[in-house]
């Protein structure tokens, strides 16, 4: 998978401050002191999508370590010794390859026994700039440069079922003292996800409009779920800068399209979208990758910001 990788140039005493403080995403999960070396199945999870799926399924048998720190972009990531020390210790790191390179590297170097690639557990497709069904009616973008095989597949309820389907049958394996816990975990947030997806098919079957324009190319599984078409502003890469050429076919597309809203997100820079908004006489809002929670973060958990971010697309589309 090909993600453009991106490095912030931070001081060594700030990398190592940061490393000192590093905590986790929610109150199931310890500081970094503790990511190994406990009385409980010990997992290290790349960001807050995987750590929400190994606190979900392994309750109160796994301590869950992030590596990414909350209100940190995710692909900006890069390892510090410590970390490389906790993933050491641990039993097991959760971790989806091509979205962080660092951390790949990391674990392709380490000698831990249980190595869960989400990515692996589902199917992932190259996504541009335009995805849905929108984007095969134009001809003119059949030959579209692809930012090859997409990560954001826990965006879509459904893969990311997939994903916890496999992730509690590797604890299974890994950890069978308690098994029969995960086996049941598993099964609550599969069935829970399984009504997110409801949610979603209902909430989105009659629309006004079914395109909406974002800064980055996060939600290409959402949209060819629910029928939609995503226009991304920029790629898989959020800190990309788009060609003046993409910026005005955005604002013929919007106007053709009865586009009312160009949504943002809470752990970029909203300059972009604010500015094509403006020039197209159009609204802005959030819509929210669940990259990381904040207190930003429409909602508390992946549930919570995933139910937000229907209502914003519900508003946005003009759902009936």
């Amino acid at each position: 998978m090909n993600v453009v990788r991106r490095r912030l140039l931070i001081p060594a005493a700030a990398t190592a401050a940061a490393a000192l403080s590093l905590t986790t995403l929610s109150a199931c999960s310890t500081d970094s002191a503790a990511a190994g070396n406990t009385d409980k199945f010990d997992v290290v999870a790349s960001f807050y999508p995987m750590a929400f799926l190994a606190e979900r399924i392994g309750g109160k048998y796994v301590n869950v370590t992030n590596l990414t720190e909350p209100g940190q972009e995710p692909h900006d990531l890069e390892i510090s010794a410590r970390q490389t020390a906790q993933l050491q210790e641990s039993d097991a790191v959760l971790y989806l390859k091509g979205l962080q390179p660092a951390v790949d590297d990391a674990v392709d170097q380490s000698e831990i026994k249980t190595k869960i690639d989400a990515a692996s557990l589902t199917s992932l497709e190259e996504h541009g700039n335009e995805v849905g069904g929108h984007a095969a009616e134009h001809d003119d973008h059949e030959h579209e440069e692809l930012s090859g095989k997409d990560p954001h597949v826990w965006l879509d309820p459904v893969r990311y079922a997939e994903i916890a389907k496999g992730v509690g049958a590797a604890f299974e394996k890994a950890d069978p003292d308690h098994a029969s816990t995960y086996k049941t975990n598993t099964e609550a947030l599969v069935e829970k996800l399984g009504a997110l997806n409801d949610q979603y098919e209902n909430g989105l079957k009659n629309t006004k409009t079914k395109v909406f324009i974002t800064t980055h190319a996060a939600f290409g599984y959402l949209a060819e779920r629910y029928g939609l078409t995503e226009e991304a502003i920029s790629g898989l890469d959020p800190e990309s800068e788009p060609s003046g050429a993409r910026v005005r076919e955005l604002e013929k597309m919007a106007k053709a399209d009865g586009v009312t809203t160009v949504f943002y997100e809470t752990l970029v820079s909203d300059k972009t979208a604010k500015t094509i908004a403006a020039d197209a006489g159009l609204r802005t809002d959030v819509l929210d990758p669940i990259e990381g929670i904040t207190e930003k973060s429409r909602g508390k958990d992946y549930f919570s910001v995933q139910e937000a971010n229907l209502k914003a697309l519900q508003t946005a589309l003009g759902a009936t």
